[in-house]
């Protein structure tokens, strides 16, 4: 669960099946309270536009007692709450939490951003602004945790060819580390022309390492140089010649990448 501010009103959604939820219950506390919601669920043209959304994205949805409501609805006697809605037709659009802290009514965004338009059009567009902010700052962090990864990964690659080829046996945990971190900075001196220690020299005020720093087209072409390290360790290439090979390859890519429209929008949050 997390929540977003819109007009001064603190709004908690939540993610369930992969789809985002609204609460319902936190929209209306600036303009009223549940009764709200079921003011509106009982208004014909909502009735309609909630069970065509579970038409098309509910198979298991109960299209029978659907149209058994909309033939009530504007009935003075008529009435709806979530929880009759749910029960009757197995509806996947809303769903209740408990709790003294965020609980209450939730509804699908799709359906939420139509219950905002009936509250208020204002409160409409500044949900829709903020919700949309929010959900950019999580696939900016999603990239970002994606490429970590994927550097991770090929890491890993590479360090294992290095333990079966470079280290010869009976060594000490020390002599092994030195050999691992002169490994990585054959990688560090042809992708960034600097040791790891040469880095942290020039940059004392910096927290992490020089690959913490790195942009989106480095990431990849470090992700690219650890693999190719790793074939050219099994090949018993010489180190040497290694670094070599792997800072020509560190330029060519790099003059490819950062002219790489898709890897710019990456670098810009996927705009």
């Amino acid at each position: 669960m997390d929540k977003i501010t819109v007009l001064g009103a603190t709004i908690a959604y939540y993610q369930k099946n992969e789809q985002d939820y609204i609460s319902l219950t936190d929209m209306v506390k600036n303009f009223g309270d549940d009764t709200m919601i079921y003011s509106w669920m009982r208004n014909r043209n909502t009735l309609e536009f909630i069970g065509i959304w579970e038409e098309l994205h509910n198979p298991n949805f109960n299209s029978n007692e659907f149209v058994t409501f909309k033939s009530q609805a504007g009935l003075n006697s008529f009435n709806l709450t979530p929880r009759k809605w749910i029960e009757a037709t197995h509806a996947i659009g809303f769903f209740s939490k408990s709790g003294r802290y965020g609980g209450g009514t939730f509804a699908h965004r799709d359906i939420a951003f139509e219950f905002a338009s009936w509250i208020s059009p204002q409160f409409k567009l500044y949900l829709i602004m903020e919700f949309q902010r929010l959900k950019d700052e999580e696939r900016k962090q999603l990239g970002w945790d994606i490429r970590r990864n994927l550097t991770k990964i090929n890491y890993r690659i590479h360090t294992d060819a290095v333990k079966e080829n470079l280290i010869p046996p009976k060594l000490t945990p020390r002599q092994t580390d030195l050999i691992y971190a002169s490994e990585a900075d054959v990688l560090n001196m042809a992708l960034f022309g600097m040791t790891a220690k040469q880095w942290r020299d020039s940059h004392p005020g910096d927290k992490g390492n020089i690959r913490d720093y790195a942009n989106v087209s480095q990431l990849v072409c470090l992700s690219n140089l650890e693999n190719l390290n790793a074939l050219f360790i099994q090949e018993k290439t010489p180190q040497a010649e290694r670094l070599r090979k792997l800072n020509q390859i560190a330029i060519q890519q790099m003059r490819l990448l950062t002219n790489d429209t898709g890897i710019k929008r990456l670098e810009a949050g996927g705009k």
